[in-house]
């Protein structure tokens, strides 16, 4: 459903909504009018006959003997087709007359007085339909023997009734007709900032995300953002959702990237001390005199250590992807950075080598794999070792607080250069970015650093770097055993 339809569907649901709630509102208020003005029109139609009843039973008094006497009916002031009767002591209607304009009283037929049977002289009122004459409402009373019926006609309150529902009818309809118009114009109106979002998310759908497309995605416009509204609240939504698929295909894009280039990186790695391996074995296997076989056999034990090096490396790289657990013990950082320094003194004798100690706060114990922390020195020992000329002074420096446990790796080389700091710690990094080198060239693969902020990771901690010419250093910051191992709980749980 495109945006166009959504707007018209909904405001035709709306306006739908609203006139049926108009409609159940002006029928609920006529019905309750009509009610209440009947209701007070009765009343005061049955305080009329209830006087004229009192009127009629005193003018009757007048004359008790006489039972068929209505002479009363000619008295001043009598209302035009007041109807009255006097009853035996049965009930029985003996004489009933009405009241005409500018004439005597009539006397009603046998028909009419037949109407009046049943009613009984107890001041309660009754309607009752009388031929030829219409609808009145008629009570009795009886005092000393002497009983009368008198009544009024109800065509004049029932007209005024009628009268009322055709004015609140008329009115309701012309009421209803401009709230339905008003409606439907704010409806429309309102609705306006709706229908735009519906188009964007139309437009949005549209796009070819499934091929990468990240970029110019189409926003809701800033008017129709206002949190102060529902509508500006969907807007809103809307563009975030929108903004989370930028940075996740964008995100997904930069993946994808990275692992194109890790693929090609790892075949080239590969690809080279495979080659030195199945050149030395065609010499041997050809049995020239070129080269002697212990020189290949050194060439190609050297070459098969290196592609089991690297190898190695990718599959800790990929364990420590899949967040496969370390090993767990508390470790004595000061004696893995001692250790890994000696082992680099014997690796490197030409560097100055140094150990600084800073643990009067607190020992520099933390929670981890052993085994990985040395190997996270190692490689920041020999990336020194590797990149500075013989004579630099290398310094490893410990520092523990209760807070945190911090190893810096220090040199005064000439620095990593300023296009490569920011990616130091991306897989298959070298200064010199070549993916070739002739066997026993110093350098690694560009995982080392790589590795070290994988281990540093897993452990909770974190690794970076500064560097400018004369001045490198690399910090690892680890968390105290206690904190380690309530931080892994942590993450263990939430995962």
């Amino acid at each position: 459903m495109t945006a166009r339809p959504v707007a018209r569907s909904l405001r035709a649901r709306l306006l739908l909504f609203v006139g049926a709630t108009l409609v159940v509102v002006c029928a609920a208020m006529t019905f309750t009018t009509a009610v209440v003005q009947r209701s007070s029109l009765m009343g005061e139609l049955d305080g009329r006959v209830t006087n004229a009843a009192e009127r009629s039973l005193g003018g009757a008094a007048l004359h008790p003997g006489d039972e068929a006497n209505l002479s009363f009916l000619t008295e001043n002031g009598q209302p035009v087709g007041m109807l009255a009767a006097r009853l035996d002591d049965h009930g029985r209607v003996i004489s009933a007359a009405i009241v005409s304009q500018d004439a005597p009283p009539q006397n009603l037929t046998t028909a009419q007085r037949t109407a009046l049977k049943g009613i009984a002289p107890g001041g309660s009122k009754h309607t009752v339909a009388v031929p030829g004459l219409g609808t009145y409402r008629i009570a009795g009373l009886d005092s000393d023997g002497i009983r009368v019926l008198a009544g009024l006609p109800m065509d004049d309150v029932q007209n005024m009734i009628d009268g009322l529902l055709e004015a609140e009818a008329v009115v309701a309809a012309a009421g209803l007709s401009l709230a339905g118009i008003v409606c439907a114009v704010v409806i429309r109106r309102q609705l306006r900032p709706l229908g735009r979002v519906a188009a964007t998310a139309v437009e949005v759908s549209r796009s070819p995300l499934g091929r990468g497309e990240v970029t110019g995605l189409t926003r809701v416009p800033t008017r129709d953002t206002d949190p102060a509204s529902e509508v500006g609240q969907v807007g809103a939504a809307l563009n975030r959702m929108i903004d989370h698929v930028e940075s996740s295909l964008a995100e997904r894009r930069r993946s994808e990237e990275r692992m194109r280039r890790f693929l090609s990186d790892a075949s080239h790695e590969l690809r080279t001390p495979l080659a030195s391996i199945a050149g030395y074995a065609e010499l041997m296997n050809r049995g020239t005199d070129r080269i002697e076989p212990v020189l290949a056999w050194r060439r190609v034990s050297a070459e098969s250590a290196r592609m089991t090096g690297l190898v190695e490396d990718l599959l800790l790289l990929a364990r420590l992807d899949e967040g496969r657990p370390l090993q767990s013990a508390e470790v004595d950082l000061a004696a893995v950075v001692a250790e890994a320094l000696w082992d680099a003194r014997a690796a490197g004798s030409g560097h100055d080598w140094q150990l600084a100690l800073s643990l009067d706060e607190a020992p520099a114990l933390v929670t981890g794999d052993e085994a990985r922390l040395h190997q996270v020195l190692a490689n920041l020992l020999a990336n020194a070792r590797v990149h500075t000329p013989a004579g630099t002074t290398v310094v490893a420096e410990v520092e523990a607080t209760p807070e945190r446990c911090v190893v810096r790796v220090r040199d005064d080389g000439p620095g990593i250069p300023a296009e490569l700091l920011p990616r130091v710690f991306e897989r298959f990094t070298r200064a010199d970015m070549s993916r070739t080198r002739t066997p026993g060239a110093d350098g690694g693969s560009g995982l080392g650093l790589a590795i070290v902020e994988s281990i540093v990771s897993a452990h909770g901690g974190r690794s970076e770097v500064q560097s400018a010419p004369g001045r490198t250093e690399f910090t690892i910051e680890l968390p105290p055993a206690g904190v380690a191992c309530a931080e892994r709980t942590r993450a263990v749980a939430s995962r």
